[in-house]
């Protein structure tokens, strides 16, 4: 009977164990890239309080998926980096990391942020920066709005930032 028990108490400690690693991702999930960026981002006095609370927590993370091409035109890829939560809010914040205008070997800074987002997402499309983000109205369900705000932005040299080029609504999935 002793031996059953000691049995059960192990094998549910496995499952419990196993649930967290797919919850969590597991120890050591994160990638190299995830780990630097989350470290310039928390680094970076720009960040605000509410990103930085939801990366030291581990209550949001750096998007596995991250883009690299050429935003700003200096022939040197750039990180197109989402901060998601992992829940319902989906991403909630978007950076540009890059080395613009400085040397090659630089450490990565932010050249453009957006921290109020809700449910985002990002595309670079011939050296610019799509953004989309749902527009619900009242009564659409979570998975999908009736809109979808895309806005689509490109490097500007003289404010060496991201701007605002164009934007449009687009029909969302429940159209």
């Amino acid at each position: 009977m002793r031996r059953r028990h000691i049995v059960a108490v192990a094998l549910a400690a496995a499952l419990c164990t196993g649930s967290a690693v797919l919850v969590t991702g597991g120890a050591g999930a994160a990638t190299r890239s995830q780990d630097l960026f989350r470290r310039t981002l928390l680094a970076d006095e720009r960040t605000t309080s509410a990103i930085k609370g939801l990366l030291r927590s581990r209550g949001g993370f750096v998007a596995p998926e991250v883009a690299f091409t050429d935003l700003t035109g200096d022939g040197r890829s750039d990180a197109v980096v989402l901060v998601e939560t992992g829940g319902a809010a989906g991403a909630v914040a978007l950076y540009v990391l890059s080395t613009h205008g400085a040397a090659e070997d630089s450490e990565l800074r932010a050249v453009y942020r957006t921290q109020r987002l809700y449910r985002a997402s990002a595309e670079p499309s011939a050296g610019a920066l799509i953004v989309r983000a749902p527009r619900f109205d009242e009564g659409d369900d979570l998975c999908c709005p009736d809109k979808v705000i895309e806005r689509v932005y490109a490097w500007s040299a003289g404010a060496r930032t991201l701007r605002l080029r164009s934007s449009r609504e687009v029909d969302g999935p429940a159209s």
